[in-house]
Order: C-alpha cells, then structure tokens, then sequence
C-alpha cells in the first residue's frame, strides 16, 4: 500500500509563513522602519512650526526675546514659559516618531518630559548675512557643538537622540523653515554667542 503525500501545507509551515509576514511587515511598516519614521518627520516638522507660532507671539510681547530661564538645564523649563498663555496645545511639544508620553492639555511642561532641544538665547531675526539660526530640533545625541558629518542624531535607534530611531531629525529655524537631517548632521549649524543648547530631560 502506497503512502499519498497530503496536498497543501501542514500546521507548522502555515505558522512559519504567516511569522515571516509578521516580520516583514514590522520592517517595512513598523516604529522603526524608514517609511514609518518619513510620516513621523512631516508630523513632527508640523508640530515644530505649531511651536514656532508660539514662539512669535512670546517675541511679540518680549520685544524679540525668546524664552530664556537663568540656570536652565533642560529644555522643558524655558520652553514652559509659552503655556498656557502661548500655546494651551501642549501635545505640539511631543515628537509624533518618537515614544514619549503625551501631556495633558495646558499642563506645565516641567512636570514632564518634552521631545524637543531648544537652542536658549537665540532671537527670530536673521544674522547680517541673511542665514537663519536653528531655534529647536529633535532631541539630539548631546549639547555639544556638532560640525557637518558628525552625529547629531541616534546611530542605532537607541537612546538618546532617537526621536525617529536612526532615520535622523528635524530642525526649526529663526524664519519658521523646518530642514530634515539624517543621523550624521548634513549641514553647517551657526549659533550666536550665549547661546545655550537644551536637550529635554533624558
């Protein structure tokens, strides 16, 4: 009597097939694939002008100040001065790629913990040759000066600096422009003197 090989496939290669989909899926579409965090960039880049808006107002009311608190360590503390009366919006102040806990609206931010750097001291005119200063970015690597080519960003998706994995981040400059930037900085940063970059609290 002849054994007959069964048609179609058995439990263990349906389990097999469906598990290689699951993981292809997550690469291609989850947190930390490329297409996923490009739709978080834009949503962040959006959040960052939403931000900028409120900074112009705060200038229109300081006579072109910015916010600045004496002996800030993170960017949460002089970044608080613009709620509620600047902005009651406070989910603007969370970057969409990255996962940190969203703020209930019009609480203070220094009761938690912000996506974005703020560069302190800066003002939202242009320098005397017509560039514009960068006034917020995405949390970066650290707050030491970064020159083209070095890393500004997360290298693996790890912390810190990994508000979109390793797939770079945004920048917000003095004119309400936002320039995108991979991991490794992609251009030259001026900042004015007295100028202190914050990161948020890690």
């Amino acid at each position: 009597m002849k054994y007959r090989q069964p048609n179609g496939f058995s439990l263990i290669e349906l389990l097999v097939t469906v598990a290689i989909i699951a993981v292809l899926s997550a690469m291609m579409y989850g947190f930390a694939s490329g297409k996923h965090q490009r739709t978080q960039k834009q949503l962040c880049a959006d959040n960052l002008q939403k931000i900028y808006l409120a900074l112009q107002i705060y200038a229109n009311d300081f006579s072109g100040k910015l916010p600045e608190s004496t002996n800030a360590q993170t960017s949460e503390v002089p970044l608080n001065l613009l709620v509620p009366k600047y902005s009651v919006d406070t989910s603007i102040f969370i970057c969409p790629g990255g996962r940190d806990s969203e703020i209930p609206s019009g609480e203070p931010l220094t009761k938690h913990k912000i996506s974005y750097a703020f560069y302190m001291g800066e003002r939202l005119t242009a320098n005397a040759d017509g560039t514009q200063n960068v006034l917020l970015s995405d949390r970066q690597v650290d707050t030491q000066p970064k020159r083209v080519g070095e890393f500004i960003f997360s290298a693996d998706g790890k912390s810190p600096g990994n508000n979109h994995h390793k797939f770079g981040g945004n920048f917000l400059f003095g004119d309400g422009s936002v320039q995108n930037s991979p991991a490794q900085l992609a251009f030259p940063l001026a900042t004015a003197p007295g100028v202190v970059l914050l990161n948020p609290k890690p």
